[in-house]
């Protein structure tokens, strides 16, 4: 760690007086949440049912680190480990069709060079199935059809294009399938038939090409304004009709099916205001039985009437957002998870046949009973009339008449979402609760660029980072503000990966709104971001450069330059605190370096944290708990916040 230290008074928990002072006691509950609870693993997630209905799975801890765990389905309480990571955990992993193999995916300390391993649950054997060092492993098609292969694609010949291989996930033979030079992505169909390929065209569109024998010939073209939220999903049963998210001649992405032969356009469903955000297929006869859309929250819109008395009796059983997460080939289990704002995640085995819930688990079982605060789902308008879809959270107690605004102004957090395609949903989230345990308001916003609410709100975020799509965030802020939410002597900025770069951008471009800043794996310098974007994401440059700018151009360059908080460190005048993982490959190390650098030699105040053993993000717990506890104690002494001391969350 450099820069200036934290506090000890703030570490140790000593400065009592003046953290009563700031937060009564009166005003919000104790005691705290624990840090470990909010930021450490699940006890069980992720739960899935065998294809053939006969086992359940799901991640959980073993010695400390989550791993995949598998038991019978009618008691999955029995249930063991049968794979025994001891590093970052599992986070990925799939039922082969045999309903006999496991798959995962793991990489090495966040490098995101995944290998696909295999278990055999009858032998308990693991195998690595692509033991290949540097290489970015990646399953294209796993199909019924063939329950024991899989189509994966290896970066192994060029680490710009992924190769097709056949892969015997029992033997783990490879067999040439496709040689790639030029192709960002593929659809397969369960006939594990190659049918089509795309790739990014110069102006940041997409170009679609259809399979012709040995030979591709170009079937459509997307325009770049479009290329977010228009591509394929998967074919229907024949394999003759492709299921199509398309916003071309239209705002909002909605679902049709495509014919590949007639080329006919048929449309499934659509929403005004939000683009198409999933939808069930079912397992075996491949066409669409409900489709979801998610505006404030999630909404599902059920198609097949075979399934409409399932939905109307799930949506009675729990409050909140519900999803069918699992199900068996013959369509007569469902694992159904359903997400609360205050609560944890649920889940339940559904039996169809017997119309019956049985409760399985939470994830996080010592969550039930903590002083866990509401989420507000609000519309904010920018200052050029855009709706902005943003959440927030109060500490439990400062709304005494449940009006949804505190009885006085907070301390508050603006914490950004990454990407900066993708967005903030309505549901638990442990920032949120975290801040908010510790007495802050929180928000959340979708700004300009976010995905989700039509490519004319995607792309007003063109071009705009640093521009727009900060000023709506800063008009958010001065929402908070005259809602009576925010102090505006004591607004934090905070974010991951964009949220990072936002945050930078917040204490350089307005350095005199946020009280400070803390910056997770963010960019400091656009070139030097996108002049080392990892090598396979090169096949679709064109997409950060048309919305980012072009750091190959005399012109995108001084843009880009002008865009990055780098540019202007010296105007950094609140306490940052930054964290970064040096194994990152999207966000290299570098960003954070050369701002700390940039600050240190002029005076300013910064705190680094740099984990050798993470990338982009901190997977592991222990690097989770001692980032979180550092970033706590950080907001109490800017923010005047209660605080956890930070105890043994340093070890490791």
């Amino acid at each position: 760690m450099s820069g200036l230290p934290i506090q000890r008074d703030a570490v140790d928990g000593k400065n009592k007086k003046s953290n009563d002072e700031t937060m009564p006691e009166s005003e919000f509950p104790r005691p705290l949440i624990p840090r470990s609870l909010l930021f450490g693993n699940p006890d069980r997630i992720t739960a899935r049912i065998s294809p053939d209905g006969s086992k359940i799975s799901f991640l959980a801890p073993h010695n400390g680190v989550l791993n995949v765990w598998v038991g019978p389905s009618g008691d999955p309480k029995s249930a063991k480990p049968v794979t025994s990571d001891a590093s970052r955990g599992i986070r990925s992993y799939a039922w082969a069709f045999t309903s006999r193999h496991i798959i995962y995916l793991q990489d090495k300390n966040g490098d995101e060079n995944w290998r696909i391993h295999c278990v055999l649950l009858d032998s308990g054997e693991i195998k690595d199935l692509t033991p290949f060092e540097g290489v970015r492993s990646q399953i294209q098609a796993l199909s019924p059809k063939f329950p024991k292969e899989a189509i994966i694609g290896l970066n192994k010949r060029d680490p710009e294009y992924h190769d097709l291989f056949h892969l015997n996930i029992e033997t783990g033979e490879l067999t040439p399938f496709l040689e790639n030079r030029e192709f960002a992505g593929f659809d397969i169909d369960d006939n594990f038939h190659l049918r089509m390929a795309s790739k990014m065209t110069p102006d940041g569109g997409t170009e679609v090409f259809r399979r012709t024998g040995d030979s591709w010939e170009s079937f459509w073209k997307v325009g770049m304004e479009d290329a977010l939220t228009t591509g394929t999903i998967g074919f229907n049963k024949a394999g003759d009709r492709v299921y199509l998210i398309d916003s071309r001649d239209r705002n909002t992405a909605a679902l049709y099916i495509f014919g590949l032969d007639d080329a006919e356009k048929e449309l499934i469903a659509e929403d005004p205001r939000a683009d198409f955000g999933g939808c069930m297929v079912h397992p075996t006869e491949k066409y669409v039985q409900a489709v979801a859309f998610n505006y404030e929250r999630l909404h599902w819109r059920v198609l097949d009437p075979s399934v409409a008395a399932t939905f109307d009796i799930l949506r009675q059983l729990e409050d909140g957002d519900m999803t069918v997460v699992s199900r068996t080939l013959d369509d007569k289990t469902w694992i159904v998870a359903y997400s609360v704002d205050d609560g944890p995640l649920r889940y339940y085995f559904y039996d169809r046949s017997q119309k019956r819930a049985t409760f399985l688990f939470t994830d996080k079982e010592k969550m039930q009973g903590q002083p866990l605060a509401k989420m507000f789902p609000v519309v904010i308008k920018a200052r050029d009339g855009l709706d902005l879809v943003s959440y927030y959270t109060l500490p439990k107690g400062s709304d005494c008449n449940g009006d949804g605004r505190p009885d006085r102004a907070l301390p508050m957090v603006l914490y950004v979402h990454g990407g900066p395609w993708g967005r903030d949903y309505w549901g638990f989230d442990p920032i949120h609760q975290w801040l908010a345990n510790r007495g802050y308001a929180v928000l959340c916003v979708n700004f300009r660029g976010s995905t989700g609410f039509g490519k004319n709100f995607i792309n007003a975020g063109n071009l705009e980072w640093g521009r727009k799509m900060h000023d709506d965030l800063v008009d958010a802020v001065n929402w908070a503000v005259s809602s009576g939410i925010a102090d505006p002597g004591k607004v934090a900025i905070m974010g991951g990966s964009y949220g990072g770069y936002a945050t930078l951008a917040g204490l350089t471009l307005t350095p005199h709104l946020f009280a400070c800043g803390v910056d997770i794996v963010g960019p400091s310098n656009l070139i030097t971001l996108l002049e080392t974007i990892p090598p396979y994401w090169k096949p679709a440059i064109e997409q950060f450069t048309t919305r980012v700018g072009d750091f190959r151009t005399e012109e995108g360059r001084a843009l880009l330059k002008e865009r990055s908080p780098l540019t202007y460190a010296d105007r950094i005048v609140r306490p940052l605190l930054i964290g970064q993982g040096a194994n990152d490959p999207r966000v290299k190390q570098n960003e954070a370096d050369q701002i700390v650098k940039a600050m240190q030699e002029k005076g300013l105040p910064v705190t680094y944290i740099l984990y050798p053993d993470e990338g982009h993000g901190f997977a592991r717990p222990e690097n989770r708990l001692s980032f979180y506890a550092v970033a706590e104690a950080f907001l109490a002494e800017h923010l005047g916040g209660r605080f956890e001391p930070i105890g043994k969350d340093f070890r490791g």
